[in-house]
């Protein structure tokens, strides 16, 4: 084999490599890409895209702008007020969970009360039961993890398995999530720990619709450190179960990509 051909195996090679490092949830080096266990039907008829970096001003949708830190208070009510399905929804509404008050008590209304009983320290079972209600009557918005943060920001507390998005300093919604478990894993051929990293990152670039991996997919991956993404999945129990990757309940995977630009600072703690 000749000088240059063994240097064009060589590029061709590294050009693989990269590539995988920068299209995955994670690395060789880390976590992976999510598993997919489900809904292969749901997959189909997704635009998988790159978009380009953009330097747009943050979104002005959700709550009024105020000073990061100093959001308004947020009074107590009766539990009795919070009886009928749709005054619960409004409740959560209005702390700030993604959820529609329609009183429809679907998959988006369980997951907000999921992420509701991870910050308030109670079983995380989805269900309205009196604990939950008593909870919710006299909460209050939670206070940002970085009061000095950037006005527009994604903070996630991998303790409590929750996401909190700042718009113009205002808390705008919070997510449930399920990010990287700690342990080893090996699949398809694939071996790594399923590390979500701290720090604070950047959101790089994003995918349009379904992402297909070697491993899984992925739906409207925002991706902060190289292969790392917050993206929506079928699947978001209460618990840490992804390779890495923050996974975020579907029926909030639309709007959220909409909500966070590019160059969005993401803070993991």
């Amino acid at each position: 084999m000749t000088r240059s051909a063994i240097s064009w195996r060589r590029w061709a090679n590294l050009s693989v490599v990269t590539t995988l490092l920068l299209t995955g949830c994670g690395s060789f080096l880390g976590a992976s890409e999510e598993s997919y266990v489900s809904d292969e039907a749901a997959a189909s008829g997704g635009s998988t895209t790159t978009l380009p970096p953009t330097t747009a001003p943050p979104p002005t949708t959700g709550p009024p702008a105020a000073p990061a830190g100093n959001q308004p208070a947020l009074a107590a009510v009766s539990p009795a007020s919070l009886a009928t399905p749709q005054a619960l929804e409004q409740r959560l509404a209005d702390l700030r969970f993604d959820v529609t008050p329609d009183g429809k008590e679907d998959d988006n209304t369980r997951q907000a009360l999921i992420a509701f009983q991870k910050l308030s320290g109670l079983p995380r079972t989805g269900k309205s039961d009196p604990a939950v209600i008593n909870a919710l009557a006299s909460a209050t918005l939670p206070p940002p993890m970085r009061p000095d943060g950037e006005p527009t920001r994604v903070e996630i507390d991998l303790g409590r398995q929750v996401l909190f998005l700042y718009t113009n300093g205002s808390l705008n919604k919070v997510l449930p999530v399920s990010t990287g478990t700690g342990k080893r894993y090996c699949d398809e051929g694939k071996c790594g720990i399923a590390t979500t990293p701290k720090g604070s990152f950047r959101v790089e670039r994003r995918i349009s619709g379904w992402r297909k991996s070697d491993l899984g997919r992925l739906y409207n991956p925002l991706y902060f450190k190289g292969g790392i993404a917050i993206h929506g999945f079928p699947s978001v129990p209460p618990t840490p179960a992804s390779h890495g990757c923050v996974r975020i309940p579907m029926g909030s995977a639309n709007a959220f990509p909409g909500l966070v630009p590019d160059g969005t600072l993401v803070i993991v703690v």
